[in-house]
């Protein structure tokens, strides 16, 4: 019987378990740069069969949130540089997260002070996380047609830097009610071009951005995380969130991708928001399957063991456990994250959560 604790092959990386790190926003960039506390915080959690990073931008026009990183230009590729190397010195396999949020921005995070970019010119009514706080998103404006290839060249970019900084695979953000999202749901996208209207034109966008990905650093270094039915950002319900997303699985299959990574449920919420079935979605898709969302060391074990999954990525777990294999290993208990220290900040709750070792020492 497979365990949660043996080894996988996602694609060309080699994992010597199958849990996973999942991504986690944490706003301690200093000019979209990771610096040492980065460092050491994928370092102490590199035990993780893969860390996926936290979303990093991929082209200024990217980013939403105060203090994140990016990776697109040759002084962020250094930076992420000397975190991979901690990770591989340990033993550790880490993907980055390519991460565009479209009109979860603010006019202050974008070049010159423009709107944000998005299928829609509609706004969101959510907030991001600035200087002052969380504060309420500002109107985006809809990307013309002639805008989607440069778009999608920006992500070849990205994916491009992340290999050479180091990167074992990259995971694309599809999810959460991001830019690719906003395109895939009927609920925000309202265009009337080639990727507005019909599913397979709201899945055109991501279709493109993935084939792209894969064609430039290899599909079994490429990922990608979707959310078929989170609310998260204002994203609403899609009128067939099913059709939508088993379309997209039967698009992706031929392109034999390293992972798919899906948010059951309520990104960080209710796993039963909404009725979906994955088992006929992980079908259509065929390659390996990563499941995400409140899982128990008891649901991870059984998920596994029944084949349902191929890995679990879990995420608060993560943040006051940075030996969270180890203590899911030996059924230890987890340690409760400082809510307080999870944006912004320096090493307090980030860096500072004692290991099974050090509490006994």
């Amino acid at each position: 019987m497979t365990s949660l604790f043996d080894p996988i092959r996602l694609g060309d990386v080699e994992l010597s378990n199958r849990v996973v790190m999942a991504p986690l926003t944490r706003n301690r960039a200093i000019h979209q740069l990771p610096n040492a506390l980065h460092v050491e915080y994928y370092r102490q959690r590199a035990s993780a069969g893969l860390i996926i990073s936290e979303g990093t931008q991929i082209c200024p026009e990217g980013q939403g949130y105060l203090d994140t990183p990016g990776i697109h230009t040759p002084e962020q590729v250094a930076a992420w540089r000397k975190v991979t190397d901690a990770v591989h010195a340990e033993g550790g396999r880490i993907a980055v997260q390519l991460w565009h949020v479209g009109r979860i921005s603010l006019k202050a995070f974008q070049p010159g002070g423009q709107a944000p970019v998005s299928s829609t010119a509609k706004p969101a009514t959510t907030k991001t996380y600035a200087t002052e706080g969380f504060v309420n998103v500002d109107v985006p404006r809809a990307l013309r047609t002639d805008e989607i290839p440069g778009l999608i060249q920006a992500y070849v970019h990205a994916a491009r830097c992340a290999i050479e900084a180091g990167f074992d695979a990259v995971e694309v953000h599809g999810a959460n009610g991001y830019l690719l999202d906003q395109f895939l749901r009927d609920s925000v996208n309202d265009r009337t071009d080639a990727y507005g209207g019909s599913i397979e034109n709201r899945a055109r966008l991501l279709i493109e951005v993935m084939t792209a990905i894969a064609g430039a650093i290899g599909p079994g270094r490429t990922g990608l995380r979707l959310s078929p039915v989170t609310p998260s950002n204002d994203i609403g319900q899609d009128s067939n969130p099913q059709a939508l997303f088993n379309y997209v699985a039967e698009q992706l299959a031929p392109l034999k991708l390293a992972f798919l990574h899906v948010v059951e449920g309520a990104t960080g919420g209710p796993r039963d928001v909404a009725p979906f079935d994955f088992e006929a979605m992980r079908q259509k898709f065929g390659g390996s399957w990563m499941v995400n969302n409140g899982y128990s060391r008891e649901m991870a074990m059984d998920v596994i063991a029944k084949g349902l999954a191929d890995t679990v990525a879990f995420g608060r777990a993560f943040i006051g456990n940075p030996d969270l294999v180890q203590r899911l290993r030996q059924n230890s208990e987890l340690q409760e994250s400082n809510r307080a220290t999870y944006y912004g900040g320096g090493a307090e709750g980030y860096i500072d959560y004692p290991t099974l070792a050090q509490s006994k020492a």
